[in-house]
């Protein structure tokens, strides 16, 4: 290292040096602490899974007669809520994003990304409870419609709630809490996208739509690929408003609008672990457990789609 590059200050000193290892030693603490809290709630959850596990199929909650069987409904009704409330909310998301980003005026787009993300603060108590009062008596009528002229459709099988809490209003509801941050991530990799692309397609007579479809959407297939798969945690995880919009029972049930309905595995634990004791509250931890193994493979799943998309490019 020259003279002349000391003089002009280019060369780390000992302070900087200091603080490059500091800052590095409190990333990998970071890092490893999250990896390790991870680590601690895998070994609790295997731990107080195993009675539950190993126990004879008249000690399980139900009278089940072995642990898959009861917890497959509960999985099941776990991944058919959150699949439903993306198939809602993901063309809703992608939709509003666009708009704020490239369609409404400056101010009116600054506003309504404000309120958007508002939805994010609002507890899921709340949502819960505009789904029973709100939400369930304004479809109802709607269910019962459906249930009378399309119930040839397995999806629309009757016969039709009379209280309108069935996994679809629980599928609305769950859909509206993941729409602010899949927006949200919508939104800022949309405005992400270089400009000379879309200046280039606009230059060569492009509508604004299929400047938005040729350039804006395929640059980013991976951020709306990210924020379907973390609105999908977020489903696959919900509690609470999930536990009060829905009938919940222990079945395996495509039909959108009967009264009887699968519960979800968070819902569950969330109504019967302040009444379970021994095998039962074990069996409660074991269905923690798989929903555990649920979202850390959608997680690795996203991570693997994100990965191919940035190979692709």
């Amino acid at each position: 290292m020259t003279a002349e590059t000391r003089a002009h200050g280019l060369a780390p000193t000992g302070q900087d040096r200091r603080g490059d290892r500091v800052f590095g030693g409190a990333v990998r603490a970071a890092g490893v602490t999250i990896v390790v809290a991870l680590a601690a709630v895998g070994v609790f959850l295997v731990a107080q899974s195993l009675p539950a596990l190993l126990a004879d199929g008249g000690e399980l909650p139900g009278a089940a007669p072995s642990f898959l069987d009861y917890v497959w409904p509960l999985a099941f009704g776990t991944v058919w809520s959150a699949t439903l409330a993306l198939a809602i909310a993901t063309p809703l998301a992608v939709g509003i994003a666009l708009f704020i980003s490239h369609y409404a005026p400056r101010r009116l787009a600054q506003g309504l990304g404000y309120v958007v993300d508002l939805l994010a603060a609002v507890p899921s108590v709340v949502f819960g409870l505009w789904g029973i009062l709100v939400l369930a008596p304004l479809v109802q009528p709607l269910y019962a419609w459906l249930v009378d002229n399309l119930g040839w459709f397995p999806l629309f099988a009757g016969p039709a709630s009379g209280t309108g809490r069935t996994v679809l209003t629980a599928a609305i509801v769950l859909a509206v809490m993941v729409l602010p941050i899949m927006t949200a991530i919508c939104r800022e990799v949309f405005l992400g996208t270089p400009k000379l692309h879309e200046e280039a397609a606009l230059a060569l007579g492009a509508t604004r739509w299929e400047m938005v479809r040729m350039a804006v959407l395929p640059a980013a297939r991976g951020g709306i690929v990210s924020a379907i798969m973390l609105g999908l945690a977020r489903a696959l995880g919900e509690t609470m408003a999930v536990a009060m919009a829905l009938s919940p029972a222990l079945v395996i049930d495509f039909a959108l609008l009967t009264p009887t309905n699968p519960s979800t595995i968070a819902a569950n634990i969330a109504l019967q672990f302040p009444e379970a004791s021994g095998i039962g509250g074990n069996a409660l931890l074991a269905t923690g457990l798989v929903l555990f193994v649920i979202t850390l493979v959608v997680n690795i799943v996203a991570r693997l789609l994100v990965r191919g998309r940035r190979g692709n490019r």
